[in-house]
């Protein structure tokens, strides 16, 4: 089947960060509990969620609006300062460049959903130049109105944004909320991006059709396009 196109998670899918994100919120959860996220917490509670599903999670309750901003941004601009200090490894993912530049050369409908804030996706835009591949204006980020991953909305808000349906669409993610949440949405294809959990973790979930660890390993047949022939790059 070919697909009109690409939606993209961004942590830990474009940008291999999860180890920064983890180190940031066990500090948190010690804070805030007393005890470390185990990295089963982490799984099931962390990734994909917003921060105000993480903070409850932490602290058993529904927190106020006031201590999810304050405990947020300072956790954010902890975790974008170890971004700046570790500028080696702050690079998009293996080939993500390549690919992105595939996708515009080929007018592929394309953009970002990501449960990350606003100060982070301007953050994101700022160091990688996202606008020379991304509509910025379609990129869906979390403004505190849409629910966290696992339910659906973020995924068909993107889709919206490009002007498809979620049938038509791929989207490429690594978390199992984030996975979840594409299932849910009715998205037509899902790829899993093992840039932390091995790959075996994915075989098992039953709505993922391919596995990758690199954006070379995607095979650029599955769109629909007005070229005659793709030749897949190995």
């Amino acid at each position: 089947m070919k697909y009109k196109g690409i939606i993209f998670d961004f942590n830990g899918t474009l940008l291999f960060d999860s180890e920064k994100h983890l180190e940031a919120w066990r500090e948190y959860s010690r804070q805030l509990r007393g005890t470390a996220f185990t990295d089963e917490e982490m799984r099931n509670h962390m990734f994909g969620r917003t921060n105000e599903d993480i903070i409850a999670y932490a602290i058993g309750k529904k927190p106020s609006g006031e201590l999810v901003k304050k405990l947020g941004l300072e956790k954010e601009a902890v975790y974008r300062d170890m971004c700046r200090k570790d500028r080696e490894n702050f690079k998009l993912a293996p080939h993500a460049e390549e690919f992105l530049d595939f996708l515009c050369e080929n007018n592929i409908p394309h953009t970002i959903a990501t449960m990350s804030g606003i100060e982070n996706v301007e953050f994101y835009i700022e160091e990688f130049k996202l606008e020379k591949w991304f509509d910025i204006e379609k990129i869906v980020y979390d403004n505190g109105n849409i629910p966290g991953k696992p339910a659906p909305d973020i995924y068909f808000i993107a889709a919206k944004n490009l002007g498809l349906k979620p049938e038509e669409c791929i989207v490429v993610e690594d978390a199992l909320s984030g996975i979840n949440a594409a299932a849910n949405a009715g998205i037509g294809k899902i790829i899993a991006m093992a840039s932390m959990e091995p790959v075996s973790f994915y075989q098992k979930i039953s709505c993922v059709k391919d596995i990758i660890t690199d954006f070379n390993q995607l095979d650029r047949n599955m769109f629909l396009v007005k070229t005659t022939s793709i030749t897949q790059n190995i």
